[in-house]
C-alpha cells in the first residue's frame, strides 16, 4: 500500500495480533464482519519476545481459540509450539494481519474511524473501520528503575537465552516467576548469577515446581540473593545495593531488570478511553459488551484490568472476543 493510502473500510479493526486480538477478529467474522488486525510487531508479538526455551504455566486447550484444538505431546506447551499453533490458526482462518505497523493516531468515530499507522520504513498507512477493538497487552513497556546506569547497553529488561552469559557476572532484578526462571536458567548454563528483591523472600506466587527450586540454590549459595534490597547505580563494571547490610557494590556484566510490564495507558487515553484511579486504572467499559466510554471502541486482553496485569491471561483473554461479536451482531454493525 502506497504512503497516504486508505483502505476500504472494515467492519471490525483489532489494534494488536496476540491472541486475544486473534480471538476478537475470529470471533467477529464468524459473527458474518470483516475484519483487520494491526501489530507493531509481528504476529503474537509479545510471545515471540518471551524466553526461547519458555514453558508455559498451562494446558494446551487453555490456549486454544477458535475452537481449534492445540495438539501438544506436552503436559505444558512450550513457546516454539504455541508460536506454530497461533500461526496455524491465522491461516486457518484467513486472518488479515498488518504486521510491523505503529497505531500514530486514530480519528473519526463510531461507525467511521481513521486509523493511522507507520509502517517500518516511516511510510504512512490509513485503515478504516467502522469499529475498534483494543488488544495492545502490556509486555512492550517495562516497568524502569528510575536509577543512574539504567541505559547502558548491558541492562536488559527482556531475558530471552542464556548462552550469551556463560562465565559473566549476571545480575536479575525481582522476585517473581519471570526473574526465578532467568537466574535458574542462567545459573544451569554457566553464570554466575547474583538475585536482588525488594521483598523478604521469593514471592509465595512463583510456580509450584520453580518456588523449591530458586530457593535450593539460594540456600546452597548457587546463586547468591540479596533480599529487602534494592540497586541504586549501575555502572559498567559493577553494581551497587542497598541492602539490610548497608551499601553493597558488586562486580557485573549484565543487568536484567525483570520488575514487571504495564499497559500503554497514554495510547489508551489518547483515543478518549477513561482510565478509572479509583480502580487500578481500568479502562471504563460494559463489562457485559467491553464497549468503552468511547462508542465504538472496545477493551481486550490484559489491558481490561488495568494495572492488575496478574488478572488476565490468554486463558480468560480469549474469551473476550466472544462478547465482543454478541454486540457487534445486536447492533447489526455492517453497513
Amino acid at each position: 500500500m502506497s504512503e497516504g493510502a486508505t483502505s476500504e473500510i472494515v467492519d471490525l479493526l483489532v489494534i494488536g495480533a496476540g491472541p486475544t486480538g486473534m480471538a476478537c477478529a475470529i470471533e467477529a467474522q464468524r459473527a458474518g464482519f470483516s475484519t483487520m488486525l494491526v501489530d507493531k510487531g509481528c504476529l503474537c508479538n509479545s510471545l515471540f519476545h518471551y524466553p526461547a526455551h519458555m514453558t508455559f504455566f498451562t494446558t494446551p486447550e487453555l490456549l486454544e481459540i477458535g475452537d481449534m484444538p492445540f495438539s501438544s505431546p506436552n503436559q505444558k506447551p512450550n513457546r516454539s509450539e504455541a508460536l506454530e499453533y497461533y500461526r496455524k490458526v491465522a491461516e486457518f482462518y484467513r486472518l488479515d494481519v498488518r504486521q510491523y505497523e505503529n497505531v500514530e493516531r486514530v480519528d473519526g468515530g463510531d461507525g467511521n474511524f481513521t486509523v493511522h499507522t507507520m509502517d517500518r520504513f516511516g511510510r504512512a498507512v490509513q485503515h478504516r473501520a467502522r469499529k475498534l477493538v483494543i488488544a495492545t497487552g502490556y509486555y512492550d513497556l517495562p516497568n524502569y528503575l528510575g536509577i543512574p546506569g539504567e541505559d547502558l547497553s548491558k541492562v536488559k529488561h527482556y531475558y530471552h537465552e542464556p548462552h550469551p552469559y556463560y562465565r559473566l557476572e549476571v545480575l536479575v532484578i525481582g522476585g517473581k516467576n519471570s526473574a526465578a526462571i532467568a537466574a535458574l536458567d542462567l545459573w544451569r548454563h554457566g553464570a554466575k548469577v547474583t538475585l536482588v528483591h525488594r521483598g523478604k523472600e521469593i514471592q509465595k506466587s512463583v510456580k509450584y515446581w520453580i518456588l523449591p527450586d530458586i530457593n535450593n540454590r539460594i540456600k546452597n549459595h548457587e546463586i547468591e540473593a540479596y533480599f529487602d534490597s534494592v540497586v541504586t547505580n549501575i555502572t559498567e563494571d559493577n553494581v551497587t545495593l542497598a541492602t539490610r547490610r548497608g551499601k553493597v557494590t558488586i562486580a557485573n556484566q549484565f543487568v536484567f531488570a525483570l520488575t514487571g510490564y504495564h499497559p500503554d495507558f497514554e495510547f489508551i487515553e489518547r483515543l478518549g478511553v477513561k482510565l478509572d484511579k479509583a480502580n487500578d486504572r481500568c479502562p471504563v467499559c460494559n463489562p457485559a459488551t467491553l464497549e468503552s466510554n468511547v462508542p465504538g471502541i472496545y477493551a481486550a486482553g490484559v489491558i481490561v484490568a488495568g494495572e492488575r496485569t496478574s488478572e488476565i491471561f490468554i486463558e480468560n483473554g480469549r474469551f473476550h472476543g466472544k462478547l465482543i461479536a454478541e454486540d457487534l451482531r445486536r447492533k447489526g454493525v455492517a453497513a
